[in-house]
């Protein structure tokens, strides 16, 4: 089987992450992760407690030309300079076109990008949404200048498709075997052929919580999403108000294990509804009026039922909803997706909860490090969208924060 090299480029909130993914097949394909670089900004948006978009947007157009260069190895001899001469005048005023909102970018591209021989890449697939908008305008103008002065394919991926897509790399036939990095780097990884449709996908991020019904791939249908805050969101604030770090979530669930989940009855908001929506501002709130009732050295005290609690009662509406829509559509397959997927207590509550009421559905959960934001994930997502004759150029493509997996 003929393959294929996809440089994946993912920027659609504080992760500048570019991998390259070499991909073959039609119905099984199989993957081979060549390299897999992120770059955080986590200790640029902790002092304010969540994401700014204006700071994603610098540190992007920071961070990518060196990422690019770790991704490639454009530090030993693979690239060679090529003759300023042979590099177009309408290419030039292509590129500066693309990056004239960037100028710094601009001037490093020229300088560290323009000389380059065209790297041995086949496909470039970019995040164009959703995500917070500056921060994807970035990639994606990004993408379009590599593709503009290099002639490769672009192709826009869906943030969330990703996520989903990111499922497939799996090693071996157990239902969710996960992978240490020595792994990821090195294994062939395949997409199982027991992966059977119709799947449902619960894509739980800090941006977004949607209930996704995969009939195949690039036919989804969404079930339901959250009405206001998405569960990664309502960990953030939380934890702000435990006085707990950003990103809230992974310290909310250390700080859990020391508590009770039934020190505090909070409420599980549209657990019961007849849809499949989400709403987690009703709970974040409910935390705040327990707290407002607390003093300073009872907060101190039950910090930890508080968190176990919240986590609790977070889990148990993502994981009820899920099960229901499993059930009615009758999924063979079960994907857990996006950053919050690397909640460890979630994805073991939903495992127990599918092992005693739908046994026979396949549990398929990513490994940790490619839960959160990652360009494997886009490269992977590009590769099934190109393998489903999309084509796409520099010339077309533009970001929608607003994208829905369905469209």
């Amino acid at each position: 089987m003929k393959s294929i090299k996809i440089l994946g480029i993912e920027t659609s909130c504080d992760e500048t992450a570019l991998a390259v993914v070499e991909a073959s097949g039609d119905k099984s394909p199989r993957f081979r992760v060549l390299k897999n670089i992120i770059a955080s900004q986590i200790d640029v948006h902790k002092e304010y407690g969540g994401v700014v978009p204006g700071l994603a947007k610098r540190e992007h157009s920071r961070n990518l030309i060196p990422a690019l260069y770790k991704v490639l190895e454009l530090n030993n001899d693979k690239l060679q300079n090529l003759n300023a001469k042979s590099i177009s005048n309408d290419k030039i005023q292509n590129i500066e076109n693309i990056l004239e909102r960037y100028p710094d970018m601009l001037e490093e591209f020229k300088e560290k990008i323009i000389p380059l021989k065209k790297p041995d890449i086949d496909l470039i697939a970019v995040t164009y949404g959703p995500g917070l908008e500056p921060a994807l305008w970035v990639g994606v103008n990004f993408a379009r200048a590599l593709s503009a002065i290099w002639d490769i394919p672009l192709i826009g991926v869906d943030h969330m498709e990703g996520h989903v897509a990111v499922n497939l790399l799996q090693h071996g036939n157990s239902k969710s075997e996960t992978l240490n990095s020595k792994q990821i780097q090195n294994h062939k990884l395949q997409i199982q052929n027991k992966i059977q449709f119709p799947a449902v996908a619960l894509a739980v991020s800090g941006g977004h919580t949607q209930l996704i019904l995969v009939k195949d791939w690039m036919n989804y249908e969404l079930l339901g999403e959250t009405q206001d805050d998405a569960a990664g969101e309502a960990f953030d604030k939380v934890a702000r108000m435990l006085d707990l770090p950003f990103p809230g979530g992974p310290y909310i669930e250390k700080l859990a294990k020391e508590g009770s989940a039934d020190a505090f009855d909070f409420p599980r908001p549209m657990e019961k509804s007849m849809d499949y929506n989400f709403s987690f501002s009703g709970l974040k709130t409910a935390v705040r009026y327990t707290l407002d009732k607390m003093t300073k050295k009872e907060i101190r005290t039950q910090r930890a039922n508080l968190a176990a609690s919240f986590q609790e009662a977070v889990t148990d509406v993502l994981v009820n909803k899920t099960v229901k829509a499993a059930t009615q559509y009758g999924a063979k397959t079960v994907m857990l997706a996006g950053g919050v997927a690397a909640n460890q207590y979630l994805k073991n509550a939903l495992g127990e909860k599918l092992e005693e009421k739908l046994p026979n559905t396949q549990y398929m959960v990513p490994e940790i490090k490619l839960a959160t934001d990652n360009g494997v994930m886009i490269a992977i997502a590009g590769y099934l969208r190109y393998k489903n004759g999309e084509t796409g150029d520099w010339k077309t493509l533009r970001a929608d924060s607003n994208k829905l997996i369905t469209e």
